[in-house]
């Protein structure tokens, strides 16, 4: 036998149109329906995610999460059976979309992980009972400590008892290297929604994951897991041990230069009143659009950047009319354009002034791609969203220009005139700061709290003036936010801040927070923190100091022993003994007013951080920037400031905001019923929510209240409203009423809401600490809330993104901020010819069109379309009014009528043929029948139709049935010839057919 050699050819490689990726030839097809096609095909038998019970009593499934790749199954419950009916997945995308659908009025929407189910193959196999002398025989190995097995048969206790498998191997026909493990959860999470966990045990590299612990720490799941493998597939565990530590420890949850003269000693930078005057005319009519053109954001060529930048205008807007503006006063002939890829040197700049009222106007046109910072630093609008994205990616604008620096082998300008002139940017563009969430909407019912402490700004605390005694706290906040976009921009005309007029520091009268437009109930809003100045506070209220002091000395435990003496001696304490010794002398000192201000400056950084009110979504809806320590009175200011107070908030110390927010507006008590407690504090109650038996539903945040109730929330319905503890600080309370205020005790809460979400926010804005702490206090809070913003920007594109793509169709936002579908409706009365404009623009954009398999499919009328299509096809109507408007593209009634109407013809030449080859037939005495060539291409995917339902009612009298099928240069006629005759019809090969 010869040894021939066998050479397989080379697959051939083909690049995607799309994206550049070069792939197999045989698998472009497949690419881009995944990657670039944007609708998704529809499930059926044929076409779904695998699925597998895994508990029939409950209805559980196990599901995989998409349809390429391997990823870890998720869990769906389906149960129509028995007492309770319930219908759920557990990703949380997959309820978002189905609220969305309802608040758009489709209620029939099922996920594809829920409809997949349908499809679940039937097992008989039993269910599997693990053994104890297997899990004992794991001790003896030392693979899980004695502990951990009696945390296993108690959850094994638990699952006999509820009649639920304990655990369950998913096999979804992945041929993966991974075996997965579906693991009874004795409580409801953000992680066991549906009571189970899925554990993921990699062969190869032998790890353990479960969501509920680190990748190398051990939990009650893994061990159960182990314990399943070990009793099914002891081979897995011959060679190799498990990675997993088995700690199981349970969890508490130079300036411009200045011009002396041209005529009569012109003075610019103009100074005082004449600098605001410039300063406003930039906010008002200077403004870059918040989504800037493609084109002006990308790189340009140094070569064609303008080397003169003269303002554009030739009138003063200042002077009533026409006021000619002088000639170009130069400037600077020394000024650079800084690029991403270099400087731009020996650019002349140049501003013009009215000789009447004295107003100047400097060169700011962003339609050039150049943003004016000084009329020195001009920076391209490229390097600005380079700038923006690195501080939005934790990267401070010095790093980012020493990166620029060594890789383009030059010297920038100073890194801080760079920076100022990147706040200056964001200054001048027209950004709506709206912190609302797509799916909370403007006023979320639910919101979380807490405080980034570290993000802090330096501050003489002792330099602050007391406020008037009239003083109650309220502080206009389009003024002070105002006032702080003025001294940013304010700095593009003057040499160092200190001499700046629209300087903005922190005041207890002139501070405010900022909350969205929609979301407060007026511009006037709430910043009492004069009142943490009190020396005496009722007994109420005494809460806010001890907690603060609390915060206070839980920091001062972090300091270094040299640190914490040093500061003992400033505050004139004896400064002799261990750190304990020197601790416990300074939070005796620390009951003095002064002292307690040295030691807050000293470790804090002098200002209180910034406290943030966010929705569950992960959007910011509040942000205060504190002067002084956090207290709940600084969430009580933003809360009250809210035009509608949310039902539910999550905060560290809800106790205390709740006692804090009550005691000042006696009147309403904002936190009712039962004092913010989801139940009355009886011993009855008490023990069993001590117990985890006590659940108290709140429908209305599911579904809203029908009829509200009186001054009731828009988005619920209801005027209750609760405080409850997040899940790090449900169990640090002494209070046994607290036990009231654990999120466990509401199933629409529980395992739905991240009560974290802010800790996770966060985790991530800590690493601007480095840069952000070091900047004045308006550079601060401005860049803090821009950074915010974009944050925002981005997690409700992701989620728009998302929501497309389940709906298929054009998504808006309702009056209450939350995106739902857009409904077309044409009344049957009115005249549209009369009554369709501006509204009816966006509907008619052919880039805004796409396919509706709902209305597509055969079989089912569509009134709407109807209606629409009976209207543009109206012959009685004037023919050159205009139907579409498509940028440049224009079309009338006469270019619809002119297609021919339906009952004419279908495609101009195709039909025309086909009717043709009808007339032919039927001269011979032949009795066919052809079927529309619309129709054989909705029986492909994702339609997917019913051929038979487009045959007549008599197909078998017919002599035969021709379908018309389109391939490119002509149609081909396929024949289904019946019983009574056998023939053929050739090909047609006409002119376009």
């Amino acid at each position: 036998m010869s040894n021939q050699k066998i050479f397989k050819s080379r697959p051939k490689r083909t690049t995607c149109t799309f994206c550049n990726l070069i792939v197999n030839k045989k698998n472009i097809k497949k690419h881009i329906e995944r990657r670039h096609s944007s609708v998704n095909a529809d499930v059926t038998a044929n076409h779904h995610l695998p699925s597998q019970c895994i508990d029939r009593n409950n209805g559980i499934f196990a599901v995989g999460r998409t349809f390429s790749g391997f990823s870890n199954p998720i869990h769906v419950q389906k149960c129509t059976w028995g007492n309770k009916h319930h219908v759920s997945c557990e990703l949380e995308q997959c309820k978002r979309a189905a609220e969305f659908t309802r608040r758009s009025g489709l209620m029939g929407f099922q996920c594809i992980h829920v409809k997949s189910i349908s499809y679940c193959p039937i097992s008989s196999e039993p269910d599997i009972t693990l053994k104890e002398e297997v899990l004992s025989d794991m001790v003896k190995r030392k693979w899980i400590s004695e502990n951990t097995k009696k945390i296993c048969l108690v959850r094994k206790q638990k699952a006999e008892s509820e009649s639920c498998p304990l655990s369950q191997e998913v096999s979804l026909g992945n041929g993966t290297s991974k075996i997965c493990v579906s693991v009874l959860e004795t409580s409801i999470s953000y992680y066991s929604r549906l009571g189970r966990v899925i554990v993921c045990f990699d062969k190869k590299r032998n790890t353990w994951h479960c969501p509920c612990s680190k990748p190398r720490n051990s939990c009650p799941h893994k061990s159960i897991a182990k314990w399943h493998l070990n009793q099914t597939q002891p081979e897995l565990f011959l060679k190799v041990r498990s990675t997993d530590s088995d700690v199981f420890d349970i969890f508490v949850e130079s300036g411009p230069q200045d011009i002396h003269s041209t005529e009569k000693m012109i003075l610019y930078p103009p100074e005082k009143k004449d600098l605001n005057t410039m300063v406003l005319y930039l906010l008002n009519n200077k403004k870059l659009p918040a989504v800037l053109p493609k084109d002006l954001c990308s790189p340009q060529n140094m070569e064609t950047l303008p080397k003169h930048l003269i303002p554009i205008e030739t009138f003063c807007t200042v002077c009533p009319g026409k006021i000619p503006l002088s000639d170009p006063i130069l400037i600077s002939q020394k000024a650079k354009i800084v690029t991403f890829t270099g400087i731009l040197e020996d650019v002349t700049t140049y501003c013009k002034r009215c000789g009447l009222c004295g107003h100047f106007y400097r060169y700011q046109e962003w339609a050039e791609g150049l943003h004016n910072f000084d009329d020195h630093t001009i920076l391209t609008l490229h390097l600005c969203t380079f700038l923006r994205q690195s501080v939005q990616n934790h990267t401070a604008v010095g790093r980012a220009l020493d990166i620029l620096e060594q890789t383009n082998q030059k010297k920038y300008p100073n890194h801080d005139s760079i920076l100022h002139g990147y706040l200056h940017f964001e200054a001048l563009t027209e950004h709506n700061y709206n912190f609302s969430c797509v799916h909370c909407g403007i006023h979320p019912p639910v919101v979380i709290m807490d405080l980034h402490k570290k993000g802090v700004f330096s501050m003489p605390v002792s330099d602050i003036e007391d406020p008037p005694p009239q003083f109650e706290g309220h502080v206009d906040i389009e003024e002070f936010w105002q006032s702080v976009d003025q001294e940013i921009v304010c700095r593009g005309f003057l040499q160092s801040n200190r001499e700046n007029p629209c300087k903005v520091s922190p005041s207890y009268v002139k501070w405010a927070p900022w909350i969205g437009p929609l979301t407060r109930a007026s511009k006037k809003v709430l910043n009492t923190e004069y009142a943490k100045l009190t020396a005496k506070k009722s007994v109420v209220e005494q809460a806010d100091i001890d907690i603060s002091e609390e915060r206070l000395s839980s920091e001062l435990m972090n300091l270094k022993v040299d640190a914490l003496r040093k500061l003992v001696k400033e505050c004139g304490v004896d400064s002799k003994g261990s750190k304990m010794d020197l601790l416990l002398r300074l939070r005796e000192e620390m009951k003095t007013r002064s002292t307690y201000d040295k030691v807050f400056q000293k470790v804090w950084g002098a200002s209180g951080g910034w406290a943030v009110i966010m929705c569950p979504c992960g959007i910011v809806n509040s942000v205060k920037f504190n002067i002084r320590a956090e207290s709940p009175r600084d969430y009580a200011d933003m809360l009250l400031s809210f035009k509608h107070f949310p039902n539910v908030v999550i905060y560290d110390f809800a106790r205390g905001l709740v006692t804090h927010t009550n005691f000042r507006e006696p009147e309403r008590l904002p936190f009712s019923p039962f004092e913010g407690r989801v139940a009355a504090a009886t011993p009855e109650n008490i023990a069993s929510a001590k117990r985890g038996e006590l659940k108290i539903n709140l429908s209305w945040l599911q579904i809203k209240k029908d009829p509200p109730d009186l001054n009731g929330h828009p988005a619920t319905g209801s005027a209750e409203h609760y405080a409850l503890y997040d899940t790090f600080h449900q169990y640090n309370t002494k209070d046994e009423k607290d036990a009231l205020r654990l999120i466990g005790l509401v199933p629409e809460l529980c395992g739905w809401v991240n009560s974290q979400i802010v800790e996770q926010l966060f985790s991530g804005m800590r690493k601007n600490n480095y840069f952000m702490n070091s900047l004045s206090p308006a550079s601060h809070i401005f860049l803090m809330r821009n950074i915010l913003h974009h944050h925002n920007e981005k997690v409700n594109q992701q989620a728009l993104e998302d929501l497309k793509r389940v709906s298929h169709g054009d998504v808006t936002l309702d009056a209450h901020g939350k995106a739902t579908l857009v409904h077309v409706n044409i009344p049957k009365d009115v005249d549209m010819a009369d009554h369709c404009g501006e509204q009816c623009e966006a509907l008619t954009m052919t880039s805004n069109l796409m396919p509706c398999r709902a209305s597509w499919t055969l079989g089912v009328h569509h009134p709407l379309q109807e209606q629409l299509v009976n209207y543009v096809l109206d012959e009685d109507r004037p023919m050159n009014e205009l139907i579409v408007k498509d940028g440049q593209t224009c079309l009338t009634r006469e270019n619809f009528v002119s297609l021919g109407l339906r009952r004419e013809m279908d495609s101009m030449v195709g039909n025309a043929c086909f009717r043709l080859i009808k007339e032919i037939f039927q001269h011979q005495g032949k009795d066919v029948y052809i079927v529309d060539l619309h129709i054989p291409p909705t029986w492909l995917l994702p339609s997917s139709c019913d051929p038979f339902l487009c045959l007549p009612l008599d197909p078998q009298k017919k002599d035969a049935l021709i379908f018309p099928l389109w391939t490119p240069g002509h149609f081909l006629l396929c024949v289904c010839c019946t019983a009574h005759c056998l023939w053929t019809i050739d090909r047609i090969n006409r002119p376009g057919c």
